[in-house]
């Protein structure tokens, strides 16, 4: 007896727990006079239209500024020097007006070198070339402080021939422009 009774008490928590979990949860019914809801944007999608807006605004900007990198010249050096050679000023004559015409302007002048030497010994020869040129644009009337200079010896060549000729176009110091 008290095995049936226990199985009847089961039994009816069972069906009380299935019929209570399977109850209907009550549904709002809208009001027909009611304006319809707008749903509002999150703050996630109001932050993305925001970058888009800016970036759009940015692109134009860039658009319609001036591209005055490719306004700056390479500078070319003889073999084993850094003395800045007759041609050499025409180009940084150039460089030092558009500097001059865009004063907030701040470059990077990277001093490069031909294959031939050391790995140390051209990262000295290309340090020395960026500060010939920083030197003279200096001398030039252009505030130091808008200079950096780097050397990557002979790491990064213009042309990977191994000829007078290839080694010649890698003696340089290129401009970079690293802010406005």
């Amino acid at each position: 007896m008290k095995k049936s009774m226990f199985l009847t008490l089961i039994s009816g928590l069972l069906i009380a727990l299935v019929f209570g979990g399977c109850q209907k949860k009550a549904t709002k019914i809208p009001d027909a006079t009611a304006a319809p809801a707008v749903e509002q944007p999150q703050e996630s999608q109001i932050n993305e239209g925001a970058k888009e807006q800016e970036s759009a605004e940015t692109s134009k900007k860039e658009s319609t500024a001036p591209k005055i990198e490719l306004a700056f010249k390479t500078v070319y050096f003889d073999y084993d020097k850094s003395d800045i050679r007759s041609d050499a000023r025409d180009a940084l004559a150039q460089n030092a007006k558009v500097m001059k015409a865009y004063p907030n302007t701040r470059v990077l002048i990277e001093g490069n070198c031909d294959e031939r030497g050391t790995i140390e010994y051209n990262l000295a020869l290309g340090e020395k070339r960026a500060y010939a040129v920083k030197n003279y644009l200096v001398n030039y009337g252009i505030d130091e402080g808008r200079i950096s200079t780097i050397s990557y010896g002979e790491e990064r060549p213009v042309d990977t021939g191994h000829t007078p000729e290839a080694w010649s176009k890698n003696r340089r110091a290129d401009f970079k422009i690293v802010g406005r």
